[in-house]
């Protein structure tokens, strides 16, 4: 869809969260250090606890690159050392003394793991990215010697089919079946030949994924188009202009303007410059990145993932890759996936060709003899709207000021959640850029956790959006609080000056939050099942469904406020906004769905040697991808799927999810309203604090009353809703 979301780094956090017991889970009272592990955490910074207030925050003014190969090494030293106490112990495997005791384990190899993905994916220099492809491969190694050690894995098993699970209270059950579902699903029970061939494919895939995403953002800084005249700049606002005029700086050209290929810089390029050569140029750097014949060419790394992968869901017993990516999501098997897919596509390309129909008649009207291409799409899309609507993303504009929308989203976590924000100055931050606030329960004062904001881009820092946790909420050992972060990628305008976001961009903005917020609201005992570890195509749901309170008059007329004058957009605006809400919606649909529709049939695709852009080309042609649009992520720059396994079979999970979105909000409109406490009371409990302690299905059957259908989101995303 339009939204990048990582937790950490790509590959590389992938690999950490299954290489340590639990994930991101520092800020617990540590087990007791040997006199080795004492002096390194003298040594390395990256090894001592997390000190300070908020129980601990990571030290980010100590930390150095040069500390992470030693630092990595280290912590996983000492989990090796906690593992091995585990399976020592020579007591009959019981919850605590198995169970429990892995969720107390690799505290040290989280806390590094958490900073090395936040260099991973926001200070990801060429020094960094040299230890980044020797420490993949051998972070993935670890994650194999834990699930493959099978000492471990039978007390774990012990335990999962013990008669005294029974006793256990749910919570308990639900981390039995976790830990047993993960091992199996690893490679536990394999022979040792198997075992050793899956521990060969993971290593190379790790190392595979690194140079995948490492060749994207080489391509995403090292292209720009520079516009050097007042022509070049046609038809762009002055905040367009000031944040090109600050990239070319950047870039050593001042007195210039960049165009820098990253969305948040191509997007507004394209709806508004009038100069369709520069557009073009622009378009075709963007969805060009991982897939210009040279170097840093991605084509033959995505032939040998696919290969790898699909190689490797042989070995685990799955047909192809699909099966065992979704064996444990909500949706079960890629034919469900596929079929929810397949049921919205026709209506998203017939409202394309509506769309389509709608711009070219502006393009004829104008006199110019042009057929809509992909690069002119969003630029006649304005003038339709504008049209059709009297609705300009310009007019609105102004009304987007990055600071008075983030006071919006604190406010909806007040009336929602009960949540409170306040600015700290007293914790280490890795960049200037980055700003902290302490959240409390409003009713109790109780602080609840930190979140962390990091808005604009920069050199080094991944492209998108996307929430992190540095902390997972427990009650396991002691009441311990989260720490979440937002990262977005903003441009910097003149200093001093409001930045001024779209109204996509504010969308995105509450997106993230609903993630964070997610995790905020979490209040279970184990950190394995806390916040936002939940099934892919469950973890989209609070997030997408706080987009929704963005439109809020509520929110509009207290922040949506005008830089200059300060005054509220006016209420026909909002009208306007409102009566234009489904617009465009067979773009953005279709832009996104042939993304999901690819990726699904490529993982279905079994072992077969895949040519990635003539496999992205034919399966378009099959689906009759309109020619106007390309794939919101094309094969050769999809780091979704590409940088490491979290949405690879996957991304069809924001659709998904989506479906629940759309349901759930009609549980508000049909209430009291948007701000309905009771319905946000159910919200919370059922689906914002649970976390993957309950079934996802069962937790969302509990707060909604029934199970989804397709017919809220047709009718979100004003397509034909079926009979």
């Amino acid at each position: 869809m339009r939204r990048t979301f990582f937790f950490a780094s790509a590959g590389v956090a992938a690999l950490l969260s299954t290489a340590c017991a639990t994930t991101a889970q520092e800020g617990r009272p540590a087990m007791s250090s040997s006199p080795s592990e004492s002096k390194a955490q003298e040594t390395n910074p990256l090894l001592a606890s997390w000190t300070g207030p908020y129980g601990g925050v990571p030290a980010f003014d100590r930390f150095a690159v040069s500390q992470f190969r030693s630092g990595l090494e280290e912590a996983m030293e000492a989990n090796r050392r906690d593992i091995a106490a585990i399976t020592a112990n020579t007591q009959a495997p019981t919850f605590e003394n198995t169970l429990a005791a892995m969720e107390d384990s690799g505290r040290t190899l989280n806390d590094v793991g958490t900073v090395f993905g936040v260099w991973a994916s926001t200070l990801n220099s060429p020094e960094f990215q040299i230890i980044e492809r020797e420490m993949a491969p051998k972070l993935a190694a670890f994650s194999d010697e834990i699930y493959q050690n099978e000492k471990l894995f039978q007390r774990i098993e012990a335990v999962y089919n013990s008669p005294d699970k029974a006793k256990l209270n749910p919570e308990q059950q639900r981390l039995a079946w976790y830990y047993y579902t993960n091992f199996v699903r690893s490679g536990a029970k394999l022979d040792a030949t198997a075992k050793k061939r899956l521990a060969d494919i993971n290593q190379r895939l790790a190392t595979l994924y690194t140079s995948f995403s490492q060749n994207v953002l080489a391509d995403e800084e090292g292209y720009a188009v520079i516009l050097e005249t007042e022509a070049d700049l046609a038809g762009l606002s002055s905040s367009i202009r000031d944040a090109a005029a600050a990239a070319a700086e950047a870039r050593g050209q001042k007195g210039k303007w960049a165009i820098t290929n990253t969305r948040s810089s191509m997007e507004p390029f394209l709806t508004y410059s009038t100069r369709r050569d520069l557009r073009e140029k622009v378009w075709r750097n963007y969805v060009n990145r991982g897939d210009n014949g040279d170097a840093r060419d991605n084509n033959a790394l995505i032939t040998e993932i696919l290969q790898l992968r699909a190689e490797r869901a042989k070995l685990l017993g799955y047909p192809t890759h699909a099966h065992w990516r979704l064996e444990n999501a909500m949706a079960k098997t890629p034919e469900r996936a596929t079929a929810l897919m397949e049921a919205v596509w026709p209506a998203a390309v017939a409202r394309v060709r509506e769309e389509v129909a709608d711009m070219q008649a502006i393009a004829n009207k104008e006199g110019t003899k042009l057929k809509i291409a992909p690069w002119d799409y969003r630029f006649y899309a304005e003038k339709v709207r504008k049209a059709k609507y009297d609705l300009d993303e310009n007019e609105v504009k102004p009304y987007l000021q990055l600071e008075k929308l983030r006071e919006g989203m604190f406010w909806v976590a007040g009336e929602l959640f009960g949540f409170t924000f306040s600015p700290v100055s007293d914790v280490p931050v890795y960049h200037p850029d980055v700003r902290v606030w302490e959240v409390k329960d409003k009713a109790s004062g109780k602080h609840v956790g930190l979140w962390y904001f990091d808005p604009y881009a920069r050199a080094g820092k991944r492209s998108g959006a996307w929430m992190n946790a540095y902390r997972n909420q427990e009650r396991f050992k002691g009441d311990i609080t989260t720490i979440v972060s937002n990262n977005s990628n903003f441009l910097k305008g003149n200093p001093g000056e409001p930045v001024l976001i779209s109204w996509e961009d504010a969308s995105t903005l509450f997106h993230e939050f609903g993630h964070a917020l997610h995790g905020l609201s979490s209040n279970v005992t184990y950190p394995s099942l806390s916040g936002t570890s939940v099934a892919r195509d469950y973890v989209e749901f609070p997030s997408q469904l706080l987009e929704h309170w963005l439109s809020t008059p509520e929110v509009l007329n207290r922040y949506a406020l005008h830089y200059q004058t300060g005054k509220p957009i006016p209420p026909e605006l909002v009208a306007k906004i409102d009566k234009a809400s489904t617009f465009n919606q067979g773009f953005a649909t279709v832009e996104y769905l042939s993304s999901a529709l690819v990726d699904m049939k490529l993982h279905t695709a079994g072992d077969q040697k895949i040519d990635p852009d003539a496999f992205e080309r034919d399966t378009l042609k099959k689906l009759g991808m309109p020619e106007e649009i390309v794939m919101r992520h094309r094969t050769p720059q999809f780091g979704h799927i590409f940088s490491g396994d979290g949405y690879s079979a996957g991304y069809y999970s924001y659709l998904w999810s989506d479906t629940l979105t759309a349901d759930a909000y009609e549980a508000f409109t049909q209430g009291k309203g948007p701000y309905d406490s009771d319905v946000a009371a159910r919200l919370r409990k059922n689906v914002f604090s649970a976390g993957n302690t309950v079934d996802p299905a069962e937790a969302y059957r509990v707060f909604r009353g029934k199970d989804a259908g397709i017919q809220a989101l047709m009718r979100k995303r004003g397509f034909p809703v079926p009979k």
